[in-house]
């Protein structure tokens, strides 16, 4: 069944926290899995996007706390810019720790092990991540919040992640290619630290309740 877009404030917001709540839920347990599949099979890599996921869920609730603000008190400014500058310090969190860990990998030749739970985890987030930021993104005009938007860009830089673990873990398990993951992470916190630049600097959104 395709869900028809919100036509009002309100139903966005409804939608929105809807969206936020099973962002929450997935990285939740993404980042359970893929931490204790990468402990399992020696994965730097595979501990570090279950470490995303959490990053993930830290936006996730700055953007509930950011929704929670408008139901108190209504649509704030202040406060939507308060929370896009807190999605900008994980994009930051994000592409510092990977890119960290991403040469430590190329350096020393770690060489982890196949992990058929990661390739599958994965996967499954390549799927599922693209799906979410679209549905976010199309409510980023209708409540005219730039929070929101900044939060949809996280989670399209968590799919990049994953179709970035994907090759890796794939090469490594079909090929032996051990330095494809930490390229790809290389190219992921490239991404990162353009978003916290460019979530940090934005101009707010058309406001549709405040202007």
């Amino acid at each position: 069944m395709v869900l028809t877009k919100p036509t009002t404030r309100a139903e966005a917001v409804t939608r929105q926290k809807w969206l936020t709540g099973t962002t929450i839920g997935w990285n939740v347990v993404e980042g359970v899995v893929a931490i204790a599949a990468g402990i399992a099979a020696g994965s730097v890599s595979l501990i570090g996007f279950g470490l995303d996921s959490g990053i993930e869920v830290s936006a996730a609730l700055i953007l509930a706390w950011r929704l929670a603000q408008e139901r108190r008190t209504g649509c704030k400014q202040d406060a939507d810019k308060r929370a896009q500058r807190l999605i900008a310090v994980s994009f930051a969190a994000l592409a510092l720790y990977v890119g960290v860990e991403s040469v430590r990998d190329l350096m020393t030749a770690d060489r982890p092990d196949e992990s058929v739970v990661g390739i599958a985890i994965a996967a499954l987030s390549l799927v599922v991540m693209p799906l979410l930021a679209r549905a976010k993104r199309r409510m980023a005009p209708l409540m005219g919040s730039r929070a929101v938007e900044a939060e949809a860009k996280q989670t399209v830089l968590c799919a990049l992640m994953s179709g970035g673990l994907l090759v890796g873990l794939s090469a490594n398990a079909a090929l032996g290619w051990w330095w494809a993951d930490p390229l790809a992470g290389l190219f992921i916190a490239s991404l990162a630290a353009y978003e916290t630049v460019n979530t940090w600097r934005a101009d707010s959104l058309e406001h549709t309740c405040c202007g």
